[in-house]
């Protein structure tokens, strides 16, 4: 894996060069989609580059200092990512950004310029592009909800996974490691894996999950599955392991559960912007105490645990 994630940083400077052509964009693209690692690599490139430049401000000066030595720069980033060095030729870096995106624990909404709304999930990335011949939406990272406009040009959101044509509809897209989660709202839409030439459909109330060469079963969507838009998280007999997991998506540093009380269940509503105030009604419910020993370090364990 580490020469493949040397080539995506190779690619990633070479596409951030001033000089760049669209022949190099094609290679690029060629090299991305001939096989799943690369795509990997180059979501594992991005994410790093998203929280480079989300980091404090000490370790941002002393990035912004490397850049001056494009050199160093592409050096560090490489060593970031655990490649270790290699022979890298010298191209000129551009911090790298997305159109649109949200940190841990935000949520977002805007209207595209065809008047579709679009809302981002906490920690999500995306990029838009709109031309005389398509609407495209490419899904870097998290959840976003489309509720699609009217207009003559399709309108496709692309995951790592492959890609998703909107026939009219209101539907999510969550982009998870290796795998892209699709629930339908209202209309349908049709998914197309990167490597499969099937066309599944997917109608009003039913979600998928697929990879780039599979497809899962069509499953009944969870009616509560789109409350992150309202800033909630609603359980119905989810065990705590599964709340905790999905909480810890809106907080930045670890927030975990030991095994002996992941299995509880309960039912709930949970002010995803309030994580505190979560964890505090949880405690309250279930016989756990909630451990800190720092505020980037908190895990649910047994309430009688010393």
């Amino acid at each position: 894996m580490k020469a493949i994630l040397a080539d995506a940083v190779n690619w990633y400077v070479r596409l951030h060069d001033s000089d760049v052509d669209e022949a190099t964009r094609v290679q690029w693209q060629a090299w991305y989609a001939a096989d799943n690692r690369h795509a990997e690599a180059w979501a594992r490139l991005e994410q790093l580059q998203y929280r480079l430049g989300n980091a404090p401000r000490g370790a941002a000066q002393t990035l912004q200092a490397a850049r001056w030595d494009r050199r160093s720069a592409v050096k560090a980033l490489a060593l970031l990512l655990g490649v270790g060095a290699v022979g890298w030729q010298g191209y000129r870096v551009s911090p790298w950004r997305a159109d649109y995106w949200t940190r841990v624990g935000e949520r977002r909404q805007l209207t595209l310029a065809d008047g579709t709304r679009l809302d981002l999930n906490t920690d999500s990335r995306v990029d838009v592009v709109f031309d005389a011949g398509q609407r495209l939406i490419q899904l870097r990272q998290g959840e976003i909800l489309v509720d699609t406009a009217q207009d003559p040009r399709p309108l496709s959101v692309c995951t790592a996974e492959g890609d998703i044509l909107a026939l009219g509809a209101r539907f999510s897209v969550r982009q998870d490691s290796g795998v892209s989660h699709v629930t339908v709202a209202t209309q349908a839409v049709e998914v197309q894996a990167k490597r499969m030439s099937q066309r599944l459909r997917i109608d009003t109330g039913y979600s998928l999950s697929f990879t780039a060469d599979s497809f899962g079963p069509l499953r009944p969507m969870d009616p509560d599955a789109q409350a992150w838009v309202q800033g909630m998280l609603v359980s119905v007999d989810w065990r705590l392991g599964d709340v905790v997991q999905a909480l810890a998506r809106y907080r930045p540093g670890y927030l975990g559960c030991s095994k002996e009380v992941a299995g509880l269940r309960l039912s709930g509503a949970f002010n995803l912007d309030d994580t505190n105030v979560a964890l505090a009604s949880l405690e309250d419910a279930l016989p756990i105490r909630v451990r800190r020993m720092t505020d980037y370090w908190v895990r649910l364990e047994p309430s009688g645990q010393g």
